[in-house]
């Protein structure tokens, strides 16, 4: 009877498992489908994957985006670049290149300059990295914070899994957004 029960148990588990992981890939996908558009602050600052021509016009009409800031960085000779600068330029609205590695932590010095940007910026600020998820969420965290003054625990937020951000230390290329945020919370002495 033991055998039998133990059998039942992993077999649920197994289950269980492979059905919340199935729920959880269900809703990644979701997300890049979706474009992974979120505002952060509405009027201020929005977030998405790397949008499409007819997503980034789409955002500009229904949310009024005057800076599209790329985190991925200049990308000449690059369908999806030459399609984002033409459609900025069309649509009237600056477009800021300021390149990002998900798995390089960002120096204080470079969150210097990236935050000098976003103060300056005309605003509605739409920022993009190619997922949506892990540049995008730490620059999301650091606008949050240092610029519009959200309380540390709220900005963190748009750092999670929420946005499809997977961070699992020394597996994940990404954990590099999590370790330099814990950098600037030292650096910019927030108690974290």
């Amino acid at each position: 009877m033991k055998r039998l029960w133990n059998f039942r148990w992993w077999k649920a588990s197994l289950i269980g498992t492979v059905t919340i992981g199935a729920m959880f890939g269900g809703y990644i996908v979701y997300l890049q489908a979706s474009g992974n558009f979120h505002a952060v602050i509405a009027d201020q600052l929005y977030r998405s994957a790397q949008p499409s021509p007819e997503q980034l016009a789409s955002y500009v009409r229904s949310h009024g985006i005057e800076t599209v800031i790329n985190l991925r960085g200049m990308h000449v000779g690059k369908k999806w670049y030459a399609d984002e600068i033409a459609t900025a330029r069309g649509l009237g609205v600056q477009h800021i290149d300021f390149e990002m590695s998900p798995s390089k932590v960002l120096s204080p010095e470079r969150a210097e300059q990236l935050l000098a940007i976003m103060r300056a910026a005309p605003k509605p600020i739409l920022l993009h990295c190619q997922s949506g998820a892990d540049r995008t969420g730490l620059v999301s965290v650091l606008y949050s914070q240092q610029v519009a003054g959200i309380n540390e625990d709220v900005a963190e937020r748009q750092l999670s899994v929420y946005y499809g951000h997977i961070a699992i230390p020394y597996l994940s290329g990404t954990y590099a957004m999590d370790r330099s945020w814990k950098g600037l919370e030292r650096y910019f002495g927030i108690q974290g």
